[in-house]
C-alpha cells in the first residue's frame, strides 16, 4: 500500500476530528462534563469508547489461538454493566461528583482519594500507551518506515494529533469523536468482510458456514478448569474487568456522567453493552475469515499482524487497505483522545485539587501528552506480548485496588485508617504478582488468568478490614 495513500486517509480523518472538536466547543468548555448529552448518543459513543486499535487488530488476531472464546468474557462484561448501571451510576449522580474518585475522599479521606486517583493514573497511562503503541507500530510499517522516519517521530505526531483535538473540546469532543470512530470501525469491518468473501468466491452465508465448520468457531471452554480459557475464569474476569475498567475508570465514566440524569445514564449502559457484544462478535467473525483467507493466499502472519497483512496484500482491492487504515486511525485517535481527557481531569481534580483553574488544566493536558509519548517509547523497547493481553494484565493489577476500595466503601459501614490505605493498595497487587508467578508450582499446575483482578480486589478488601474499625453511632 502506497505511503501517500495512508497519509491521505490519516489527514482526512484528522480534518474530520478537528471539525467535530470545533463544533463541540459551542456552548463552552466541558472538560468536567455538563450533563446535557442525550443518552442514545452516549450509548453509541460508548461502543467506540471501549474499543481501540487493540480491538481492531488484536481481537481478530486472537481467533487463531483461542477461537471465539473472547465472547465468554463479553458475557461477563454484560453482567458487569448491570452492576455499573444499578450500583455505581446512582451513587455518582447522587454525590454530584466531577471525578468519580471524589467518592473515596468523602467515604474514607484524602489519602484514599489520592490513592484511587494515582492507581487510575498509572493504569490509564499504561493502558492508553499500549493501545496507541500498537497503532504506531502498524503506521511505522505502512507509512513512517517507507518514508524513512524514525518511530519517535511517528509517536510524536500521533500524540500531537490527539492533543490538538482534545485541547479545547473536552468531553463533548470525545463523545462526538467516539461516534465517528464507531461508525468508521463498523463500516471498515463490514466492507472488509464483503471484499474478502468476494475474493474467496463465497457469499456471506457460505462464508459463515465455512467459519462454523472450522475449529475457530468454538465459543465455550468448560473441559479444563486449569486452562486460561475456562468459561468461569473468562466470565468472572470479564465481569470484574468491566466494573474496574469502566465503572471505576474516569475515562469511561466521564461519558456516562454527561447524560442528563442517572436514569438516562442507566439506559445508555444497558443499550451500549448489547451493541458492544454484537460488534465484538463481528470482529471475531472477521478474524476467522481473515485466517481462512490467509491460509488460502499463503500469508504467514498471525496474531496482531494478521489484519494489516491481509488488508494490504496485493491480491485484494486497494479499498480494503484504505478501510483498514481508516478503522485503525479512528480507533487510535478516539481511544487516545478520551484517555488524555480523563487523565487531565483526574490529575487536575484529584491530585492537584485545581478543578477551577483553566490555566492549570491546560498545563496538565500538555504534561499528560508528553507522558504518553514517553510511555509509548518505553513500551516499544520492552513489548513482547499480545497487545490485548497486555492491556488486561495491566488492568488486573491496577484496577484491583480500586475495585476493593469502592466495594469496601459501598458495602461496609466500617471506617478505615486513611493514612494506611496506600500501603494496603500497594501490598495487594504485589501479593497477586507473587501468586501468579508461582501458581503452577504451588497449585498443581493451576495458572491464573483474568481472575487475578477479583483476587486483587479481595486482598484489598481484607487489608482494609484489618485497618478498619466500626463506625461510631451518634
Amino acid at each position: 500500500m502506497a505511503p501517500m495513500t495512508v497519509l491521505a486517509v490519516i489527514a482526512a480523518y484528522f480534518v474530520m476530528m478537528i471539525l467535530l472538536s470545533r463544533l463541540s466547543r459551542r456552548g463552552g468548555n466541558d472538560f468536567f462534563g455538563t450533563r446535557k448529552t442525550p443518552w442514545p448518543l452516549v450509548a453509541i459513543a460508548m461502543i467506540g469508547g471501549v474499543m481501540s486499535g487493540v480491538t481492531f487488530v488484536s481481537v481478530p488476531g486472537m481467533v487463531g489461538t483461542s477461537g471465539m472464546g473472547y465472547l465468554q468474557m463479553n458475557l461477563g462484561f454484560m453482567a458487569g454493566y448491570v452492576v455499573i448501571a444499578f450500583v455505581l451510576i446512582p451513587l455518582y449522580y447522587r454525590l454530584q461528583v466531577v471525578s468519580i474518585y471524589e467518592y473515596l475522599d468523602r467515604r474514607f479521606g484524602l489519602r484514599s482519594h489520592r490513592t484511587g486517583a494515582w492507581f487510575f493514573f498509572i493504569s490509564k497511562m499504561l493502558g492508553a500507551s499500549v493501545r496507541l503503541f500498537l497503532v504506531c507500530l502498524i503506521e511505522q510499517m505502512l507509512l513512517f518506515g517507507p518514508l524513512g522516519l524514525p518511530f519517535a517521530v511517528n509517536v510524536l505526531l500521533n500524540v500531537a494529533v490527539v492533543f490538538a483535538y482534545t485541547f479545547r473540546g473536552g468531553v463533548r469532543a470525545v463523545i462526538w469523536t467516539d461516534i465517528l470512530k464507531t461508525a468508521c470501525m463498523v463500516v471498515a469491518v463490514v466492507l472488509t468482510l464483503v471484499f474478502v468473501a468476494r475474493e474467496l468466491g463465497l457469499s456471506l452465508p457460505a462464508l459463515g458456514d465455512a467459519v462454523s465448520r472450522s475449529e475457530m468457531s468454538r465459543v465455550f471452554f468448560f473441559d479444563d478448569f486449569k486452562h486460561p480459557q475456562f468459561f468461569w475464569k473468562q466470565f468472572l474476569g470479564g465481569l470484574f474487568t468491566v466494573v474496574g475498567m469502566t465503572g471505576l475508570d474516569q475515562d469511561m465514566m466521564q461519558r456516562a456522567l454527561n447524560c442528563t440524569d442517572f436514569r438516562s445514564s442507566q439506559k445508555n449502559m444497558m443499550v451500549s453493552t448489547v451493541l458492544q457484544t454484537i460488534v465484538v462478535a463481528l470482529f471475531l467473525f472477521l478474524g476467522a475469515v481473515l485466517y481462512l483467507y490467509a491460509d488460502a493466499a499463503g500469508i504467514s502472519e498471525r496474531g496482531d499482524l494478521l489484519f494489516p497483512a491481509v488488508a494490504t496484500s496485493p491480491q485484494l482491492p486497494a479499498a480494503v487497505g484504505i478501510l483498514f487504515v481508516l478503522g485503525l486511525v479512528s480507533a487510535a485517535y478516539g481511544a487516545g483522545g478520551s484517555a488524555l481527557t480523563a487523565l487531565t481531569t483526574s490529575f487536575t481534580v484529584d491530585i492537584l485539587g485545581a478543578a477551577k483553574s483553566e490555566r492549570t488544566r491546560r498545563r496538565v493536558h500538555a504534561a499528560m501528552a508528553a507522558g504518553m509519548v514517553l510511555t509509548i517509547l518505553i513500551f516499544n523497547a520492552l513489548n513482547s506480548t499480545s497487545a490485548v493481553d497486555a492491556v488486561y494484565k495491566i488492568a488486573s493489577y491496577t484496577y484491583g485496588p480500586l475495585l476493593g476500595l469502592f466495594a469496601f466503601g459501598i458495602f461496609s459501614q466500617r471506617q478505615v485508617r486513611d493514612r494506611l490505605v496506600p500501603l494496603v493498595a500497594v501490598v495487594a497487587p504485589l501479593l497477586c504478582l507473587l501468586l501468579q508467578l508461582n501458581s503452577a508450582a504451588w497449585f498443581a499446575g493451576y495458572t491464573f488468568s483474568y481472575e487475578i483482578l477479583p483476587l486483587n480486589a479481595i486482598l484489598t478488601v481484607f487489608g482494609l478490614l484489618c485497618i478498619s474499625k466500626r463506625k461510631k453511632i451518634k
